[in-house]
């Protein structure tokens, strides 16, 4: 079921909402000192193109160990990520997501929508698992 999902997903413009968040990792990248957004980006996309099936997590959820993207440092990015551009990602999600809950056979996918929306908002310091990884942590 997850895998027909997604393919449906990709098919009515799940693949967009990736590759404009590829995108974003590209223009992130261009700077030394976006690399950090540049790889919380991409993690992002690969999420967005194949959302049903994982989870967006915190990585030392996970991993059982800080690094710098899940302590202070991952905190002062992740503000200044809102600020520079995450509120408007965000904001588009939320209203892809609320046009895709207008439909009852669109609400998985604007659920999965609401979940790139939260991500928008803080994506360093977060990592893409399957399911299952994600409910035993």
């Amino acid at each position: 079921m997850r895998t027909i999902a997604n393919i449906f997903w990709v098919i009515l413009g799940g693949w967009l909402s990736a590759l404009l968040w590829i995108l974003a990792a590209i223009l992130m990248a261009i700077s030394i000192i976006g690399i950090p957004w540049a790889r919380a980006c991409v993690d992002i996309a690969k999420f967005s193109f194949w959302p049903f099936g994982s989870r967006l997590v915190p990585r030392a959820q996970v991993t059982d160990r800080n690094d710098m993207g899940t302590g202070g440092l991952g905190l002062i990015g992740n503000i200044i990520w809102f600020i520079l551009g995450g509120w408007y990602l965000a904001l588009s999600h939320l209203v892809m997501g609320l046009a895709w809950c207008i439909t009852i056979i669109g609400i998985p996918f604007g659920v999965a929508h609401f979940r790139l929306s939260r991500q928008a908002l803080a994506p360093i310091g977060m990592m893409v698992v399957p399911r299952e990884v994600a409910a035993r942590h």
